[in-house]
């Protein structure tokens, strides 16, 4: 049986594609294997959003194809975002790949593996339309790698148009899943063992905004946190137009849904807010979160900002770092402008360079260490539910509370030697750190 290894680089919303993407190599006659050395064929599961994830990519490619000299590979595919931006590019500088798959060519892995496995290879370049294959359902086969919690893709594609934004053409317009076969993967996922789902979109609470007619994230929610309630519910990638009253009331009356909104803000300028087509302004923003914590009892903020978008004076950067001091966010995420020629801010003028706006993220990081640290040592002396994720040694485990979201924020470390990895467990918090907190069963 030929061996086949997914490396999965970028946002959770690629482990979701590269997760359906393993059910559908093991149903079609393959091996999946975890070291890509033992590997028949590598697939990279690129993201191409910004230039740092390019180059990441990029980076990882190259150094993958040198097994198909010193290792077993014999077929190299690159797939996602990358691969669909800059399919031509790709093609021409990397002969070393076989097969450059597109973001809506996900579900034909398996058969060109297949033929080429058979010697035939029809085409190299496999980029249908975006918006031309159907979504994948919950019929569709799923290996899920990151137990004891999962990421659900609830939709595809995007309905806005941000100005430093290329993923509505990698993705497609918004096309969201119904709600009612959302539902039914969730509850595989619970039945696999699975103890947190986390809902992922590209814009999450903008679901069914293609349907019409009441459905919506909320509707959503209800549907899968009364039919799930030992299970945890959350959501990431909201968008500030689209959190309103009835988001909340769901929210704050279920309790097994996170009080975690991910909320990427990306600026407090009004003038850059405008430039980047956000159509929201920091009164708004002001006013969004007030509205969140007094509605949602326990309500943890997570936001991601840029610095150095076109035209970001110092003034517009020190409204940034106020509007951090004064919202106080639990978590936050700052990355630099990546300036790349296909979207539409690439037209703007007033450049800010690199090392300044290198140099503003790392300000308003040393900022955010401050305002998350003053907040985990609040925690201490409290008790919270931690979902066990890892024993790290004899005596130590990791997890993470319903206010710390996988892979982005920091973890909880339980001082105990008989939990397993799966287990709830509520945490006396005994010490605390810039991100991360620690603390004994109780």
């Amino acid at each position: 049986m030929s061996k086949v290894y997914i490396e999965t680089l970028g946002c959770p919303r690629n482990q979701a594609d590269s997760d359906i993407c393993a059910g559908l190599v093991r149903d079609g006659g393959f091996e999946l294997v975890s070291s890509p050395d033992e590997a028949w064929c590598i697939i990279v599961n690129t993201c191409g959003f910004i230039e740092d994830a390019v180059n990441e990519s990029i980076e990882v490619i190259l150094s993958l194809s040198e097994l198909k000299i010193t290792g077993h590979c014999k077929c190299l595919i690159v797939a996602g975002c990358l691969s669909q931006r800059f399919q031509n590019e790709l093609a021409e500088e990397m002969p070393e790949v076989d097969f450059f798959i597109g973001t809506a060519a996900y579900f034909q892995i398996p058969s060109i593996l297949k033929k080429y496995n058979q010697g035939k290879k029809n085409g190299r370049l496999i980029f249908p339309a975006v918006d031309s294959t159907p979504l994948y359902d919950s019929s569709f086969p799923k290996i899920i790698s990151t137990y004891p919690f999962a990421y659900l893709k609830i939709a595809e594609g995007c309905a806005r148009r941000c100005s430093y934004c290329i993923i509505p053409g990698l993705r497609g317009a918004l096309r969201s899943r119904l709600p009612e076969d959302i539902l039914k993967e969730a509850i595989l996922m619970a039945e696999s063992g699975i103890k947190e789902i986390v809902l992922v979109a590209q814009e999450t609470t903008d679901y069914g905004k293609d349907f019409g007619g009441g459905i919506n994230l909320s509707f959503l929610l209800e549907k899968i946190s009364s039919s799930l309630p030992d299970v945890w519910i959350r959501f990431m990638y909201g968008h500030p137009l689209s959190i309103n009253d009835n988001l909340l009331e769901t929210v704050n009356k279920n309790k097994n849904i996170c009080p975690y909104f991910d909320i990427p803000v990306q600026h407090a300028s009004d003038k850059i807010l405008k430039r980047m087509k956000r159509f929201y302004d920091l009164a708004f923003l002001k006013k969004l979160v007030l509205n969140i914590r007094s509605k949602v009892e326990d309500s943890v903020l997570r936001t991601t900002i840029i610095t150095g978008f076109p035209g970001e004076k110092d003034d517009d950067f020190k409204k940034i770092l106020d509007f951090l001091e004064e919202v106080g966010f639990d978590h936050a995420g700052v990355f630099t402008y990546s300036e790349m020629e296909d979207i539409p801010s690439f037209q703007l003028k007033e450049k800010v360079e690199s090392d300044l706006a290198e140099n503003r993220r790392i300000i308003l990081m040393e900022k955010q260490a401050m305002i998350s640290q003053k907040k985990n040592f609040d925690r201490c002396g409290k008790v919270f539910p931690v979902l066990i994720e890892n024993r790290d040694s004899d005596d130590f485990y990791s997890g993470r509370t319903m206010f710390q979201a996988p892979e982005v924020d920091g973890i909880t470390y339980v001082d105990s030697k008989n939990l397993t990895p799966g287990d709830i467990v509520k945490v006396f918090i005994t010490d605390s750190f810039d991100y991360d907190l620690a603390g004994n069963p109780i």
